[in-house]
């Protein structure tokens, strides 16, 4: 069963119409596919519940650590001549 449709007036600057033309044409689409893909992708994240694998190491690092400065220093270490 198809879906209904409407069509719309989209107003986006001229470089991301030209990008959107290319990439559907390199991709074997049209414009609206791309679009209709982009929004069924978004329309699935709205709901989305991360995964048990996700919130299972969720809380390995423990709150009074800040991890960036623990990857930084890591790197530090480890480029360290």
């Amino acid at each position: 069963m198809e879906q209904e449709t409407t069509k719309v007036t989209v107003r986006l600057p001229k470089q991301d119409v030209e990008f959107a033309k290319a990439y559907a044409k390199a991709h074997g689409m049209s414009v609206t596919e791309v679009i209709d893909r982009h929004l069924r992708r978004l329309r699935a994240l709205e709901g989305h519940v991360p995964s048990t694998e996700l919130e299972a190491i969720t809380d390995l690092i423990p709150p009074d650590v800040d991890p960036e400065k623990v990857y930084h220093d890591h790197l530090h270490h480890k480029h360290q001549s």
